[in-house]
């Protein structure tokens, strides 16, 4: 299992949120480059991206930070945030990044996504994001009664190789990922899955490796080890 370091961007900085709710964020340090390189120099093999301007207005908002980003490191990078159409997968692939993470389109318009899949195949992952077993969509604004478990078929049945799955009640709550939803999903679909949300110590990588044989290939970390209770180079000793 891998252990992915995530930098998330507002106005060009490092940020992290509670809950997704941008008037709750901490600010980590104005240099996403450089912390792309940090997180390099300690052992990531990929970083996560996140645009979160781009999530709430649905347009990229901080291409020159990504750009920079993906410069500065030789790993690759994940990205989401504001990704809806071919054409803005295709502009951030286009900027150097790995991997595109779509998320309300999954929800709104899944002939984007089906398109984008037939464009760039494994490069577009689904980042299926829930509260309380439900989608939530525009950088986690609003609750769907969609199922997550049903977009997740969905989404497989389209040709979607890879789902990043972030509880929203535990995202950057520190108490520990949502192992119940996490195996759920799991177990309905037969595709790769990032766990995002909660992750707080060295004992949630470990319950989260536990899943692996399920398909669970990786687990994105934030607020952890921007604050210390997580020691990523321990966390990627213990995931391999």
């Amino acid at each position: 299992m891998i252990v992915i370091p995530a930098i998330d961007l507002a106005d060009g900085k490092c940020v992290r949120l509670r809950q997704g709710d941008m008037n709750q964020r901490t600010v980590y340090g104005d240099d996403p480059a450089a912390m792309a390189r940090h997180w390099e120099d300690e052992g990531a093999e990929i970083l996560h991206v996140v645009d979160l301007d781009g999530a709430m207005t649905g347009q990229s908002a901080n291409l020159p930070a990504i750009e920079a980003v993906v410069g500065a490191v030789s790993i690759p990078v994940e990205l989401g945030g504001g990704l809806r159409t071919v054409a803005d997968v295709q502009r951030v692939l286009d900027l150097g990044v790995r991997w595109a993470i779509m998320g309300t389109s999954a929800l709104r318009d899944p002939e984007a996504v089906k398109e984008a899949v037939a464009a760039f195949g494994e490069r577009v992952i689904v980042g299926l994001d829930a509260r309380d077993g439900r989608v939530a969509v525009s950088g986690w604004v609003e609750t769907s009664d969609v199922a997550a478990l049903d977009l997740a078929r969905q989404m497989e049945g389209i040709g979607v190789r890879r789902l990043i799955c972030t509880d929203i009640a535990t995202d950057g709550m520190m108490v520990g990922p949502n192992l119940w939803s996490l195996r759920a999903i799991a177990e309905a679909v037969n595709v790769e899955i990032i766990a995002s949300g909660g992750v707080s110590r060295l004992q949630d990588v470990i319950a989260l490796k536990a899943l692996e044989p399920l398909g669970v290939i990786g687990v994105i970390t934030g607020k952890a080890i921007y604050e210390g209770t997580l020691d990523l180079k321990e966390a990627i000793a213990a995931a391999r």
